[in-house]
Parts: structure tokens; C-alpha cells; sequence
């Protein structure tokens, strides 16, 4: 038994007998650890490393439900946590939603779990720096190399425990050359798995590229977008589409069982090995299918939502999802056929997941990144936001130009929709996002149109 199952189920012991027998409670603790190695003017300035222990606990009792959290693992500690969560929920509202506990359930079978990565230091990641910044060859450089670990054990009243742990690690630069900026980025479940060096000339490649870039009309453009850009998407569509709350109330697009995307997207959530087998609500956590060759078939739930909805948990619970939802965080799209085997060579601003899919433009676009994207309407998913890191004008199948960062306006399920995806890369590549522990696994994307407002210059 791991030392966060023993307090989970601690926790769980004392909540019996402070509150009495009828009260339900499920108790969380995890240990996590996660060290940052920044760097900026090519030169690393700052390595940190944070470690924390912390015991949440969730009480429904007499019809009213609380939370409380510590990170003091003491017996007077975890004593003062049910105390409190106890007394809290004396004074809370009645819970007419309470969907109730998860019952016993298994795990399903996770990938190896990699004892290097959890236990990397900074020379490790030092070294990944050290190898992006070289490979940029003098350009100026900066962006981070970190590593997670987490440990996690699960009880609750109704006589569920179980337990887990998962690593992951990343690395996110950029090289800079005459105001221009070039990004690449990586996530793995092994830190041995992210080369610096290849993510440094790719960085500089792009960087490199992107000089003198003109200035387009706006309009709608074919598009080609990297696998970076395309993260972006599978972001909004979990947070927002895919959020089973979202789902229940109606604010979601989603509809179950209809073709709303093209055939040739298909989608998963696929967290296992990414993070902890089960959800706070110690739901165990699968591999879910939410499109299948272009058919919404689920979405994203915690116990709540899915009680509302009148379905089933999908292991999505966590500290906040009663509030803004159950978000899956480990999106995967599907790679397709178009470039397989075409070698990564780091030359020009495409990459090999991109390269075969620029070769079929007439005129369109290559689009590196997103950002500052933000919701315009819910219900149809329609997001603004700007590109970055690199956009270029293909002819004929040729790029011919840098382009100047532009402002979008675009419904993200339109944009996949029904003969709007006109290629999928055949690399699939695992990036990371803005928060520790998510990840998304994305090809790039040939797409019929997408919806470009305006210059980012006004």
C-alpha cells in the first residue's frame, strides 16, 4: 500500500468517526513533484523544484455536501481537516445533486511508468537546454524543460480504494531572429524521449523563415496548421464542446450519434500513463471515444454531469469540475496517411507532420501556433484569437513568403466539419499545454477555410 492510499484511508476512518456512520465522504492524497529548468538569452536563469503533499476531502452529510483540503499530514492535521469539513457542511445549503460515491471498481491496465523521468534533476534537464541552444546556432533562445510526478491513493466510505502514479515531461522554446519567432515543442511520458537538440533546429528553422514577412487581406484561406495550432483546437473542444456540464445544460454543440465532423477526424481522451488512473471521485480512468470518423459518440463526465445527463462517470472528476465541468485533458486526433515516412530534416518552416499537406495547397496558408484564443459563442464554438510563431504565404505548393501575424474569427466544429478536412498529417506528435500534466497528441491539418479577420497590427 502506497503512502497516500494509508492517508486516504485514514481520512476515511476518522470521518466515520467524527461524523458519524451515515455520512459519505471520499478522500484524495497525492503526492506531487514538478522541477522547472527556464531559460531566456540562451542561458538558463532559474531552475525550481516544488513538492507537496495534499489530502482533499469531500463530505455529504445530512444531505449537505463540503470540501476541504491539507496539506499537513500529521494526525492533528488530518483530525483538524475532517473537524473542519465536518462543521462546513452543517452550514451549507442542502445538495439536492448529490450523485452520490463511486463503488468498488479496477483499475485498467496503464503503460510502464518511468522511475527516470520522476526522478530527474537538473542536469538532465540542464543537458536538453544546453542541446536546444546549440542547435540554434547563436539565434536567441528561450523556453523551459520540465518534469512531473505524481503518486495518488483514493477511499471513500463505500468501500473504493485504489491507487497510481504517473511522469510526464516537457519542453517548450523558441529561437528569435530579427523580431521573428520560431517554436517547437514536445511532451513524453519519458523525459529520455525529448531530443533538445532536434527542437532547437526546428525552433531556429522557423525562426529563420520568417523574416520579412508581408501583409494579406483578410478573408478566408486554406489552411495547413501544424500540429501546435492544432492543440489549440482539441483545447476548446474538451473545455467547451466535449464538457459533459457543458453537455447537460445545453451549451454544448455536441450532439450524440451525428456526423458533425468530417470522416476523416476521430478523437479520443487518452489519460492513462498521462496522469493518475482515476479521478478524484476514484472513478477509474479509460481511454474514451468521443468522434469516430467524424460521429459525436461522447462526452465528458463526473459523477454530477453524469447524473444529469443520464449516463456514466468517464473518470473526468476533479476539484473543480461540480463548477465549470469534467474536461478531458489529453485529447488525441487520429493521425491519417498524407506524408507518412516523409523525414523530419529541419530545414524551411514546415515540418515533416506538415510537409506532404503543403505540398496540395494552391494558395492558402501555413499556420504555426495560436494564441489568446478566447469564446465568442459557446453553443457554436466560436473562437477569436491570433496566430503566432510563424505564418507563411504556399503557392503552389511552394512557400513563397513569410506572413504577418493575423487575427481569426472562427466556429472550431465548422472548421472540422463535413468536407472541410481536406488532409491529415501522418505524424501524431504529444505537446504540452499551458498547465503541468496536460498534454495533447495532434497531426497537422489541411483544412478548406479558415476565417482570418484582420492584421494583428489593426
Amino acid at each position: 500500500m502506497s503512502a497516500e492510499l494509508d492517508l486516504a484511508g485514514r481520512v476515511v476512518e476518522l470521518t466515520r468517526r467524527l461524523a458519524g456512520t451515515g455520512a459519505e465522504a471520499e478522500v484524495i492524497a497525492e503526492h506531487s513533484a514538478e522541477a522547472l529548468t527556464r531559460f531566456a538569452n540562451s542561458a538558463i536563469h532559474q531552475n525550481v523544484a516544488d513538492a507537496t503533499t495534499t489530502v482533499r476531502l469531500r463530505l455529504h452529510l445530512d444531505g449537505r455536501t463540503a470540501a476541504g483540503s491539507t496539506t499537513v499530514t500529521t494526525a492533528a492535521g488530518l483530525e483538524s481537516l475532517v473537524e473542519r469539513t465536518v462543521a462546513a457542511s452543517r452550514l451549507s445549503p442542502p445538495d439536492h445533486a448529490w450523485p452520490g460515491l463511486t463503488r468498488p471498481a479496477p483499475l485498467r491496465a496503464t503503460p510502464g511508468f518511468d522511475q527516470a523521468t520522476a526522478a530527474a534533476g537538473p542536469h538532465e534537464r540542464a543537458e536538453r537546454v544546453r542541446d536546444f541552444v546549440r542547435a540554434a546556432g547563436g539565434l536567441e533562445t528561450a523556453g523551459f524543460c520540465r518534469t512531473a510526478y505524481a503518486s495518488g491513493g483514493f477511499a471513500n466510505t463505500a468501500g473504493q480504494a485504489v491507487e497510481g502514479r504517473a511522469a510526464e515531461a516537457a519542453m517548450d522554446g523558441i529561437a528569435r531572429l530579427d523580431g521573428a519567432d520560431g517554436v517547437a515543442r514536445r511532451a513524453a511520458g519519458r523525459l529520455a524521449d525529448l531530443d533538445g537538440a532536434a527542437l532547437g533546429t526546428r525552433a531556429a528553422a522557423k525562426a529563420r523563415a520568417g523574416g520579412r514577412p508581408i501583409e494579406l487581406p483578410p478573408g478566408r484561406y486554406e489552411v495547413v496548421l501544424e500540429p501546435t495550432a492544432v492543440a489549440d483546437i482539441l483545447d476548446n473542444l474538451a473545455t467547451f464542446g466535449f464538457n459533459g456540464k457543458a453537455f447537460a445544460q445545453h451549451q454544448s454543440f455536441a450532439e450524440l450519434g451525428t456526423q458533425q465532423f468530417d470522416e476523416a477526424v476521430t478523437i479520443t481522451d487518452e489519460p492513462l500513463g498521462a496522469m493518475l488512473p482515476f479521478d478524484l471521485e476514484g472513478t477509474p480512468r479509460d481511454t474514451l471515444l468521443l468522434v469516430d470518423n467524424g460521429t459525436t459518440t461522447a462526452v465528458s463526465h463526473d459523477r454530477t454531469s453524469a447524473a444529469e445527463a443520464g449516463a456514466t462517470s468517464t473518470g473526468h472528476g476533479g476539484a473543480a469540475s461540480r463548477s465549470w465541468g469534467p474536461i478531458a485533458t489529453n485529447l488525441r486526433l487520429a493521425p491519417g496517411a498524407v506524408g507518412a515516412g516523409a523525414p523530419e530534416n529541419g530545414e524551411g518552416p514546415t515540418a515533416a507532420s506538415a510537409r506532404a499537406l503543403v505540398g496540395g495547397l494552391r494558395r492558402g496558408l501555413l499556420i504555426t501556433d495560436f494564441w489568446y484564443t478566447r469564446v465568442l459563442d459557446q453553443k457554436s464554438l466560436v473562437i477569436t484569437g491570433l496566430t503566432r510563431n510563424g505564418v507563411w504565404l504556399v503557392e503552389d505548393g511552394e512557400v513563397t513568403a513569410a506572413v504577418g501575424n493575423m487575427r481569426f474569427t472562427q466556429s472550431y466544429p465548422q472548421a472540422l466539419g463535413p468536407g472541410a478536412v481536406l488532409g491529415v498529417g501522418a505524424e501524431a506528435v504529444a505537446l504540452p499545454d499551458r498547465w503541468s500534466g496536460v498534454r495533447y497528441t495532434a497531426p497537422a491539418l489541411r483544412l478548406a477555410s479558415w476565417n482570418l479577420t484582420g492584421n494583428a497590427s489593426g
